[in-house]
């Protein structure tokens, strides 16, 4: 079994899907991202209350959301996974093709992605996901700083173009979603 640390190659999906199952793993442009160590309380307290949130929501609506450890292969449906070189695992994702959902994650761009960000992440999230959710046509991209109590949310304002230029709020109050028109997240409800 090929394991991250043993080979310098590029690695597919059907690497990952060989190794320990206790390890979780990102894959960015064939090259192995390690994703420990475990988040911080802060970090969990707002991935918590966000999920229960959107989850309560989407109760009897046609989309899901998903928390990490989920992956989301970058990659056109039905790419075999000997082929998929990028693969995420987003704090939450909410997906509303149930077409391109399987018993291993999502194939393709979610509809909304959120980040919550930690120090051992942040540049990633920023920097790298950033481009790789504006290319695989994700709508909605949120980043949330805990410590500085932001977001800053990214949108579409063409379905097929880029990103416009981001929104940055306090997480204060209530901030609409964007993707559904009722839904709005209640940063007040997030322990601190």
């Amino acid at each position: 079994m090929p394991h991250p640390a043993t080979r310098a190659e590029c690695f597919t999906y059907a690497d990952v899907l060989t190794w320990p199952e206790d390890e979780r793993w990102e894959l960015h442009e064939g090259v192995p991202v390690s994703m420990s160590p475990a988040p911080s309380t802060t970090h969990q307290r707002f991935v918590g209350e966000l999920f229960r949130q959107v989850a309560n929501f989407l109760v009897g609506r046609p989309c899901e959301v998903f928390t990490a450890p989920f992956d989301v292969r970058l990659a056109a449906p039905g790419t075999p996974p000997a082929e998929v070189d990028t693969v995420v695992q987003p704090d939450l994702v909410v997906v509303c093709d149930a077409s391109r959902l399987d018993e291993r994650g999502y194939q393709g761009g979610p509809d909304w992605v959120i980040e919550v960000l930690s120090p051992s992440t942040s540049a990633r999230d920023q920097i790298t996901k950033l481009a790789y959710y504006e290319a695989h046509g994700v709508l909605h991209y949120w980043l949330v700083h805990p410590v500085d109590r932001l977001v800053t949310v990214y949108t579409r304002p063409d379905a097929g173009g880029p990103f416009g230029r981001p929104a940055i709020s306090e997480t204060r109050g209530r901030l609409p979603s964007g993707l559904f028109d009722a839904l709005t997240i209640d940063w007040d409800l997030v322990p601190t």
